[in-house]
């Protein structure tokens, strides 16, 4: 399960989301493609054209090398490791719900409900669901949870 790791250290590479009054583009998650509007592997020129110009923008390296992060009112984050498409979009927001109403703040239960195909478990004490599988290249829609609820849904590409 170290990929898992990876991809999830991946999506949440840098900083905590900011908290910030400031509208954003309400949005739905795609699980396996995106939400607020992106889509994995837009350039940060379409992911602007679509949620305007950030709050703030990060870059660094990590064992993937170069990245960017582009941090958005309503905390949605997105992240474009390689500095190419975008490979992770994230949120700890509650505006951004699947199509069947899932997000930050549903239970464990309620994600079961709207999506019966999530793998749930918990791994080194954290507990999160997810749909698709961590083997390099694919995309996972993971659900992370705290005391039982969602505190951050990250829809991304395994790196490796």
């Amino acid at each position: 399960m170290q990929t898992r790791t990876r991809v999830l250290t991946l999506a949440a590479a840098g900083a905590a989301t900011l908290a910030v009054a400031v509208p954003a583009a309400q949005g739905t998650i795609v699980p396996q493609q995106g939400m607020a509007g992106v889509k994995l592997g837009m350039s940060q020129a379409k992911v602007q054209g679509v949620l305007g110009q950030p709050l703030r923008a990060a870059t660094g390296s990590n064992d993937f090398g170069p990245y960017t992060q582009l941090f958005y009112p309503y905390r949605v984050v997105v992240t474009f490791q390689g500095n190419a498409g975008a490979t992770a979009v994230s949120t700890s927001g509650v505006r951004e719900r699947t199509a069947k109403g899932a997000g930050v703040g549903s239970t464990e239960a309620r994600l079961k409900a709207a999506h019966p195909a999530l793998v749930c478990e918990t791994f080194v004490g954290t507990r999160s669901c997810h749909l698709g599988s961590f083997l390099p290249g694919k995309r996972v829609t993971d659900f992370l949870l705290r005391k039982g609820k969602v505190v951050r849904v990250t829809v991304g590409v395994v790196i490796d």
